[in-house]
């Protein structure tokens, strides 16, 4: 018989609002909303995330800036601060390693633990997570809601049932007297267009999804629909993966308004290109695979990516790609609302991964060092590309 495992998840409760109201006591137990600008309810973009006040008022992460606006005009609306918010995110995950250095972060405000090795030092596996969470309120006066489990799915759906500041624990022999009764849009990783379906067959529970046959479920819904019965019958043997590498550095922005503008297109896009070229050098690595992100009106999103034969984090080679797939896109003679730029398949930057010497490389490199210098020391607007100057003036 395998030894128990004793997997922790922790997400942070509504994670920026609540670092905003820490610092600042006047919007305590007021409805905060972080994200793109309302402007009265006209703002473009979304929710990234708010208050649990705020959520009284059906205000959501993903819902749009203009709905949330409308739903709760009093709130104070706030842009995100993705370096403070990181910089406290650092704070929680040393903590964390206080209590294990088997650590997953999958995002900025939430993280996989593997307490089966560390737990005895603070007695129980219980105990090392109630202590895990009272210091993180102690010492940086946040909240976090912890669920531990025999598997990271279980873990994952038992922290997101009693927020905010709540713990839940599920033991080896509880996992399906769990995970049953719930509805199946429970299951991490199982989308809203794959849950409709799985209700329109009467699989409305996971307890009904564990008792269908996988091999009719395979038929219908291909081969994800196996790991989906196995989830549900608590069969999960996902390790709690250490690998924190950055897998893509990338930038989006959402537009006014609408627009078929190719020349403002075209410059938004050289100037994420440039702002995705600077974070990438500054983390010293490159990366293969570059991708275009599109979304039209109507909100349908699509994404479009190459992926080239040697390593770069030159802007004008990120560009090129970028505008190459942008014109191989059919716009439908629809109206643009945002356009990303991603880099991923990455590596090192110091590594070489052509056999070939370029001297051209090194030129451009060295071209790219002296602007990044002028853009560290005098901010990215100082010097850009002719074509990108309309969106760093925006």
């Amino acid at each position: 018989m395998s030894k128990e495992r004793f997997i922790a998840h922790i997400d942070m409760d509504a994670f920026f609002a609540a670092v905003e109201q820490r610092d600042n006591p006047k919007l305590l137990n007021r409805p905060v909303i972080i994200g793109a600008d309302p402007k009265g309810g006209k703002g473009r973009g979304v929710v990234s995330t708010c208050s649990y006040e705020a959520r009284k008022f059906d205000v959501h992460s993903a819902l749009p800036i203009s709905i949330a606006y409308r739903r709760c005009p009093q709130a104070v609306f706030l842009p995100p601060d993705m370096e403070k918010y990181k910089r406290v995110f650092d704070q929680i995950y040393d903590i964390i390693y206080d209590f294990t250095p088997v650590i997953e972060v999958i995002s900025i405000d939430e993280a996989f633990l593997d307490l089966t090795g560390s737990f005895h030092l603070f007695n129980t596996p219980a105990e090392a997570c109630l202590l895990l969470k009272a210091r993180i309120k102690q010492e940086l006066g946040l909240t976090a809601s912890l669920g531990l489990a025999p598997t990271k799915m279980a873990a994952k759906i038992a922290s997101d049932l009693d927020k905010p500041d709540g713990f839940i624990r599920v033991k080896q022999g509880e996992l399906r007297t769990f995970l049953w009764p719930l509805g199946v849009e429970k299951l991490w990783g199982l989308g809203k267009k794959s849950t409709l379906l799985l209700n329109e067959i009467g699989i409305r529970t996971i307890g009904d999804l564990a008792k269908a046959n996988p091999l009719h479920l395979e038929g219908q819904f291909g081969k994800h629909a196996k790991a989906w019965w196995e989830s549900a019958n608590g069969f999960d043997e996902r390790q709690v993966e250490t690998d924190d590498r950055i897998k893509s550095v990338s930038n989006e922005t959402t537009f006014d308004k609408d627009t078929k503008n190719k020349q403002k297109i075209e410059a938004t896009l050289i100037g994420l290109s440039e702002r995705v070229s600077l974070r990438l050098r500054r983390q010293c690595l490159k990366g293969k695979t570059i991708t275009l992100k599109i979304r039209l009106e109507g909100f349908n999103t699509y994404t479009r990516a190459i992926t080239l034969g040697k390593a770069t984090n030159f802007c004008d080679m990120i560009y090129k790609v970028i505008k190459k797939l942008f014109y191989n896109f059919d716009l439908k003679n629809k109206g643009v609302r945002l356009v990303g730029v991603k880099v991923s398949n990455l590596i090192a930057s110091d590594i070489r991964d052509s056999i070939f010497y370029d001297e051209k490389d090194e030129k451009k490199e060295n071209i790219h060092k002296a602007i990044d210098k002028i853009k560290q020391e005098f901010g990215s607007g100082a010097i850009c590309r002719a074509g990108s100057m309309d969106f760093f003036e925006a």
